[in-house]
């Protein structure tokens, strides 16, 4: 069983949502984000955190370190349905091939219609192919009058 096959077995089983992992070859480090509905917090990602340590040891994952934290406020979106989870919210869309000459899109999210991905620009509202998109982040919206 493939390391990514494991976390996605066993993350959403301990009740939360694998949002992404790496893992880097050099320094074998392996990092994995996880969220839940109301937010993660320290004990919940030491809590994953000892659970994979263990589980990679019986399951022989060769790693030296080990990183669980959330996704944080950029938070990576990743499914098709997470463009329906977040929509309305504002994320930076990164595409494979050029748009009326843009690579790169920022916008609204505005769900999705089959595999397509509806994203609201200062142009109006705009379908890309869910396969189209190589990266997509949700841009922070931070109110800076609540300081």
């Amino acid at each position: 069983m493939s390391l990514g096959e494991l976390l996605e077995q066993t993350v959403p089983a301990m009740g939360y949502e694998l949002v992404d992992w790496d893992m880097s070859a050099r320094s074998r480090l392996v990092r994995v984000f996880i969220d839940k509905p109301n937010g993660v917090d320290v004990e919940d990602c030491a809590r994953v955190s000892n659970h994979l340590t263990h589980l990679f040891a019986v399951e022989e994952i060769d790693f030296e370190r080990l990183e669980v934290s959330s996704p944080g406020l950029d938070r990576p979106v990743k499914q098709l349905a997470d463009y329906a989870r977040f929509a309305g919210q504002e994320a930076q869309l990164t595409l494979r091939a050029p748009v009326d000459g843009a690579k790169r899109i920022k916008g609204k999210l505005r769900g999705s219609e089959g595999d397509n991905v509806l994203v609201e620009t200062a142009t109006g509202v705009k379908s890309f192919p869910f396969e189209t998109i190589t990266r997509a982040r949700l841009v922070p919206a931070i109110d800076w009058t609540k300081r």
